[in-house]
């Protein structure tokens, strides 16, 4: 038997080959310049079932067509990316999946903020509480406040103080920042 040409078969044998999994779904005959054939192989019908059931067998047809091939597989990835979202989600797809990242992304960028702003603070307040930063002008009568706090050591190897007194059971540092 012969093998046919990659562009048309992906290297099928003619006739002997199981058809490829659009073929499959189509009941129809896997030719040997099927268009389907190199990006939905038969081992693989979820990718194909899910992209006819969003776009349709001949649009996908039609748009894999009118592509140049070396564009083919990226407009599929894309095309089952697509189809799978919109499966998920009809109503916003690849949309509502962008979206959720974004919202994520903007919780994650505040975190981020509010933790280098605590970390810029208890800088300062080390700095400002080193001995040779200290005269006797900058150095405050001790208060009640100093008298309920809590020394602690940090990753960073600076001495921060976490005020125990208004922090409720289960209550975080992080939730006392905001």
């Amino acid at each position: 038997m012969k093998e046919s040409s990659t562009s048309g078969g992906a290297g099928r044998k003619q006739g002997a080959a199981s058809p490829c999994a659009a073929c499959k779904l189509l009941r129809r005959r896997c030719s040997q310049d099927c268009v389907f054939a190199p990006y939905f192989p038969a081992d693989e019908p979820h990718k194909f079932a899910s992209v006819h059931k969003v776009f349709g067998a001949s649009n996908v047809n039609k748009m894999l067509q009118e592509l140049p091939e070396h564009h083919r597989g990226d407009a599929v990835s894309s095309m089952v990316y697509e189809a799978n979202a919109r499966i998920r989600d009809p109503v916003y797809g690849c949309v509502g999946a962008i979206s959720s990242l974004q919202q994520q992304i903007d919780v994650l960028q505040a975190q981020l903020a509010v933790s280098q702003a605590e970390v810029v603070h208890m800088r300062m307040r080390h700095f400002s509480s080193s001995p040779v930063n200290q005269s006797p002008e900058n150095i405050s009568p001790p208060s009640r406040h100093h008298q309920s706090r809590t020394p602690t050591r940090s990753l960073f190897g600076m001495d921060m103080v976490v005020d125990q007194t208004n922090m409720g059971m289960g209550e975080s540092l992080w939730s006392s920042c905001n």
